[in-house]
């Protein structure tokens, strides 16, 4: 993990066109903006490990219902 320290106003590039720039400190609280280009999807991690979730759920019940379709069609036969 590369950590790096920052003031209010400074910026860090990622890439070419990904920059996050400290927009305030209150606290314990910091406030980040990203400038990034608009196909790249920016998540909080706890939304993004949701999203992940879900998405694993739906994969695994699309192929159960997968085997359900199989086995009542070899039924069928």
């Amino acid at each position: 993990m590369l950590v790096l320290t920052r003031k209010h106003n400074e910026a860090i590039m990622i890439g070419d066109d990904i920059e996050i720039t400290i927009l305030a400190v209150e606290g314990e609280q910091i406030k980040l903006g990203i400038n990034a280009p608009k196909n790249i999807d920016i998540h909080r991690k706890e939304i993004y490990l949701s999203i992940q979730q879900e998405n694993n759920e739906a994969a695994q019940t699309e192929t159960h219902l997968l085997h359900n379709i199989n086995d009542y069609f070899k039924k069928k036969s």
